[in-house]
């Protein structure tokens, strides 16, 4: 009759090597978040008529508007230049984030459940 249950073998060790990696992933992910939020992400819109930068924190810090695109008879068009500039600009900043992510698991998901 065999033995149920329990762990067997060098199955402590497989946890503790487990641990460790998955700690030096947290550190890793820690790392890269800060280098993160000092990279800045810029786009344009309406062929460079509008453009605009971001942190890796999503925050705006910089708006420059061409003032060829200010027209008082069209302030909605130069609105949504500003828009879809910010839009893409914020993309940007998703992206560079899933890839930094995807470089650091190697591709691995369901890893919510350890915090990362």
């Amino acid at each position: 009759m065999s033995k149920r249950g329990g762990f067997q073998g060098g199955m402590p060790g497989n946890m503790n090597n487990l641990m460790k990696q998955a700690q030096r992933m947290q550190r890793k992910l820690e790392e890269q978040a800060k280098e993160m939020e000092t990279r800045e992400f810029t786009s344009a819109a309406g062929g460079g008529a509008v453009k605009v930068t971001v942190t890796g924190k999503r925050e705006v810090t910089k708006v420059e508007i061409d003032p060829e695109a200010v027209d008082p008879e069209d302030v909605e068009m130069l609105e949504d230049l500003i828009v879809a500039a910010t839009n893409e600009a914020l993309r940007q900043v998703e992206t560079a984030q899933a890839e930094q992510m995807g470089s650091i698991t190697g591709g691995m998901s369901g890893l919510g459940g350890l915090g990362f």
